[in-house]
């Protein structure tokens, strides 16, 4: 199994409202991606000072399931309007066998 993590740190001048959508583009994913076995995410805690402010987690059976996610004209889509010029990204992948 391939586990896919994002962090995320919004812009300045990225509000609440635009947080919220992108929570919500995100919950609507694994709808439209079978692929996507699993994908919590949330706003971070801030138990830590100089943490990112938001994480995305997404469990996959395969590292190809993996790309077909990232190149699924949704996730396209989404990344598009939610996080290009939002913010700043940073991820990676590893396995969990």
């Amino acid at each position: 199994m391939i586990r896919h993590v994002v962090l995320l740190k919004w812009n300045e001048g990225v509000d609440e409202g635009h947080v919220a959508a992108t929570k919500a583009a995100l919950d609507r994913l694994p709808s439209v991606i079978p692929e996507i076995l699993s994908f919590p995410n949330g706003t971070d805690l801030r138990a830590v000072p100089a943490t990112w402010n938001y994480v995305v987690t997404a469990d996959f059976a395969t590292i190809e399931d993996f790309f077909i996610y990232r190149e699924h004209p949704e996730h396209q889509k989404f990344v598009a309007a939610y996080l290009t010029d939002h913010c700043q990204r940073v991820a990676a992948q590893f396995n969990l066998d």
